[in-house]
């Protein structure tokens, strides 16, 4: 995770993220830009990211970040040892495939529906067009352990994009298994669509990798109240386990928001929650790897950085950016990767 620093020009950060690349013995399974899901969808911006990888579905664009750059991090996955191959939708790379000798891997990255659709049209069609990738490298939705859902206008038909996507889960028979951890934050995008999806699949190999939902020990499951994802999954390899902790605000047990208008309580609340459900699977902030922070309000940010300070939380490697979270009254969302020894 490569985080932008204070006073930095903003093409330091994709220096360095370049310079450990040509460095490291590895293939690039995935790649995420922090800070251009932004809900006034109208920055632009040329990314240099390495020359190496000419299959990454990242790598369409070349050229120097200015000093505006609205990135605030750059997250990368590699891999060595195995081949990484693309993942083909439309006429169109959408991500990678890879495996080890535990399971076989796919990410899939910005999967955009037909934009002169309805949104709900979009939506339905941008489950399917998932489905249809995950199809072609042998896989089915059933193998999904988290999505990202970047929605526009979000506060205008969450509820109904929820009912999509429940219709969706139980006609491919989601709830009978897995349901995926999952964010889901407004953002608009440059092709003009209502919603763009990424996602993490994983199909082991042998018995002895185990998938399970995590419960959050603060909050009811988020499917008490209509909302199709769990709270946190955890994937235990026999060498370590990995735990991807959903987009987690500031909801009570029961399913309502508190501390409305209250940022700095919304943002304590909100890391007790990860906190207790790093701590229920033997782990701590110590163990996180990866993470993106989301404030309705821009002026709101400093408050993570406060909060960090005053508990002694240090040197996380999770982006903060501005979005809209799936709630008016919510003001700060966060979601976490992590990984704890087997």
């Amino acid at each position: 995770m490569f985080l932008s620093r204070s006073g930095d020009n903003p093409t330091a950060m994709f220096d360095r993220m370049d310079d450990h690349l040509r460095h490291r013995d590895g293939k690039v399974a995935r790649k995420d830009s922090i800070g251009l899901l932004n809900t006034q969808g109208t920055a632009t911006l040329q990314q240099r990211y390495c020359c190496d990888c000419d299959d990454c579905p990242l790598n369409v664009s070349v050229g120097e970040a200015h000093t505006d750059c609205p990135v605030t991090g750059l997250y990368v996955h590699t891999v060595s040892g195995t081949p990484v191959e693309p993942v083909w939708l439309g006429g169109r790379i959408v991500g990678t495939i890879y495996e080890d000798a535990h399971a076989r891997y796919c990410q899939l990255k910005e999967i955009h529906p037909d934009s002169r659709l309805s949104r709900e049209e979009q939506a339905r069609q941008i489950f399917e067009r998932m489905e249809s990738a995950l199809h072609q490298v042998g896989m089915s939705f059933s193998h999904v352990v988290r999505t990202w859902l970047f929605v526009d206008d979000i506060l205008d038909w969450y509820d109904e994009l929820n009912q999509i996507r429940d219709q969706f889960f139980t006609t491919r028979g989601i709830y009978d298994g897995l349901v995926p951890a999952s964010t889901g934050v407004g953002a608009s995008n440059s092709s003009g669509s209502a919603i763009t999806c990424s996602l993490t699949a994983v199909m082991p190999k042998t018995e002895n990798v185990i998938i399970e939902a995590v419960p959050s020990p603060l909050q009811g499951a988020a499917l008490e109240y209509g909302s199709s994802f769990s709270r946190a999954v955890e994937l235990a390899m026999p060498d370590h386990r990995r735990l991807l902790v959903s987009g987690t605000a500031s909801i009570a047990p029961s399913g309502e928001t508190l501390h409305v208008g209250d940022v700095d309580e919304q943002v304590a609340l909100t890391m007790r929650v990860v906190e207790a459900i790093l701590e229920s699977r033997g782990m701590n902030w110590a163990d996180v790897t990866r993470g993106a922070a989301y404030f309705k309000h821009l002026e709101d940010l400093p408050a993570y950085d406060r909060f960090c300070r005053e508990h002694d939380v240090t040197e996380l490697p999770v982006a903060v950016v501005q979005n809209d979270v799936c709630r008016d009254d919510l003001l700060f969302e966060i979601e976490v990767d992590a990984i704890g020894e087997a």
